[in-house]
């Protein structure tokens, strides 16, 4: 399969370039303090006393407050969907690097952990080092107080040891849970795990506060690399034996300011003199000129939202769905959405901390206020809240009117927030790939084309939703009956082309009849043949950039990608997105 340069720049070029480009800037500040810090201690001669480990752990710290600083820039959800929504980024290529956040958000904290653990190896051997190499010449900027004092000692009294220790475990539990065994089957310690990135950010701040780092305030008397004449006399000049005789309580003085100094000791183009000792005192940390912006940031926007959340919503019905798919319709005052979005609901009597993200399969409207999401029941938090909302957990399908109403739990809304699939409908030609219950994105788009299609740059939709069975497509079964009834009333029945592939043949005569005639002949049996779904498209859109869009297992994802990253002879460009289940 021949490679398309073009196509791979479009679709995973960008995010390669910008994360190399991160690694590069990484690699270079790291190199660029180090050398910094090196130059550093061979101007006051420190190398025996502290060694490399100090050049190492100040260049890994600089690399670390970059990224704990950008790190959270990713989850600032209402930032995104502000910047994709708007014509600040009026670029499709542009808004599609924001749909990179999450990977921006991984790489950031892998990179965390990387130098953190370079960072608190530098960090043990400073230890061993300013035991080991204690010095009367530079007491204060040594951590030790005496020469051979335990290394342990040193990490657990000071503050930045203790913090640090703390730091690691946080981090360490953050890291093994927010791995992808973890995240699957048990996605709350992700959770509840992953909002201890408080905890470490405060702890960070005092991390940095302990005074250890120290700087030189008196750089005019004392310039780096020079040196102190009267010093150097009173330390290598010896006195003549007779002269001591004579002279027993002779002491070296300094030399008065107006006679020369002697000819060694003449200041040359490389070599300064000076006459006072440096002075140390504790540096401000940088740290917090680094992380206090975007935390502040971040919490801006988290009191913003539960601000705009905190009214409930109303729930006009309840549907109970075939294989355990619960739809719920809602009404909330002045709430805007576009077709794509999602929104994370929390119901605190089914839980006081947990949220969880769902897909809007529903918009409001001008003419409607309804919104709605569908969602699979699996797992505590799901069933937990099919059972308040449902009277009976036995039921089929049951619309429940507002008037029939019987205690609904409370439930708060917070979004909507962005997603890759609202530029489906800023594409000429679309093709949209949905997997099971990853057809909810869809939905939406579905049900706003079915209120009006010609105020959107979209003219052609190949919709292919795959199942394991039938009655999986009775979830919006409806919806495509009557979207493919209004297009051919509107002599437009080739601006969707609908394919519906059952991968397991157990009842599909359940699906016959009057009512879904128009879905009975899009109904294959088996898997789609993407290679020759891809040619074909490419044949009938000549010249043309599709957009692709998949929302499904990873499997259909990566195939997806790599035929999108293909060449074709017809001119096709092919431009993927997509949406995980995890």
């Amino acid at each position: 399969m021949a490679l398309s340069w073009r196509s791979w720049l479009a679709n995973e070029g960008s995010k390669h370039l910008f994360l190399f480009f991160w690694l590069s800037l990484n690699v270079w500040l790291f190199g660029k303090t180090f050398l910094l810090y090196n130059e550093g201690l061979q101007y006051y001669y420190l190398h025996q006393m502290l060694g490399l480990g100090l050049c190492i752990s100040r260049a890994s710290a600089s690399v670390l407050n970059l990224n704990c600083c950008l790190v959270l820039l990713p989850m600032c959800r209402v930032l995104l969907a502000f910047l994709r929504g708007s014509q600040k980024v009026a670029s499709k290529k542009t808004r599609r690097l924001l749909d990179k956040s999450k990977t921006f958000h991984v790489t950031c904290g892998v990179t965390i952990g990387i130098f953190s653990v370079l960072h608190v190896a530098a960090h043990l051997v400073n230890a061993l080092n300013f035991s080991e190499n204690y010095s009367e010449e530079f007491v204060t900027l040594n951590a030790a107080n005496y020469r051979g004092e335990f290394k342990c000692k040193l990490l657990s009294l000071l503050v930045p040891g203790l913090t640090g220790v703390v730091m690691v475990l946080v981090l360490f539990l953050m890291f093994t849970a927010s791995t992808y065994a973890i995240r699957v089957s048990n996605y709350d310690i992700f959770w509840y795990t992953h909002n201890l990135f408080f905890v470490f950010y405060m702890l960070l701040m005092l991390h940095v506060s302990g005074g250890v780092l120290k700087y030189q305030t008196n750089l005019e008397e004392h310039p780096p690399g020079c040196f102190n004449p009267n010093k150097t006399l009173r330390q290598n000049l010896t006195v003549p034996k007779a002269f001591e005789e004579l002279s027993p309580d002779y002491t070296t003085e300094p030399f008065p300011e107006d006679l020369p100094v002697p000819e060694p000791f003449v200041q040359s183009s490389f070599m300064r003199i000076c006459s006072e000792e440096p002075k140390f005192q504790s540096h401000f940390p940088e740290t917090w000129f680094w992380i206090s912006g975007p935390l502040c940031l971040y919490c801006v926007e988290r009191l913003y939202r539960y601000i705009r959340s905190n009214k409930p919503v109303t729930i006009t019905s309840v549907i109970s769905h075939p294989a355990n798919v619960l739809e719920v319709r809602m009404v909330k005052e002045d709430f805007e959405a576009r077709p794509g979005q999602y929104v994370i609901l929390h119901c605190p009597r089914v839980s006081a901390l947990e949220s969880h993200p769902f897909t809007l399969t529903m918009c409001p409207t001008d003419t409607k206020a309804t919104f709605g999401i569908h969602l699979k029941v699996v797992g505590d938090w799901t069933e937990r809240f099919r059972d308040l909302l449902l009277l009976h957990s036995n039921q089929d399908t049951e619309i429940l009117p507002i008037f029939q109403q019987r205690r609904y739990p409370k439930l708060y809304v917070d979004g909507p927030f962005g997603s890759p699939f609202e530029e489906s409908l800023n594409y000429e030609v679309s093709l949209c790939v949905a997997g099971g219950i990853g057809v909810t994105p869809f939905a939406s788009v579905l049900n706003t084309l079915l209120d009006g299609w010609k105020c959107y740059k979209l003219r052609r939709l190949y919709f292919v939703w795959v199942c394991r069975d039938i009655e999986s497509f009775r979830w919006f079964a409806d919806l495509l009956c009557m979207l493919h009834n209004k297009l051919w009333q509107e002599n437009r029945p080739d601006y969707i082309n609908i394919q519906l592939y059952l991968s397991q043949t157990d009842g599909i005569q359940k699906i016959i009849g009057e009512k879904y005639q128009a879905l009975n002949s899009r109904l294959l049996i088996g898997r789609p043949r993407w290679k020759l779904l891809f040619d074909d498209i490419a044949k009938c859109n000549r010249r043309k950039t599709i957009g692709v869009f998949c929302c499904g297992p990873n499997k259909i994802s990566k195939t997806l990608h790599k035929l999108s990253n293909s060449s074709n002879s017809y001119g096709t460009r092919f431009e993927y997105n997509k949406e995980s289940f995890s």
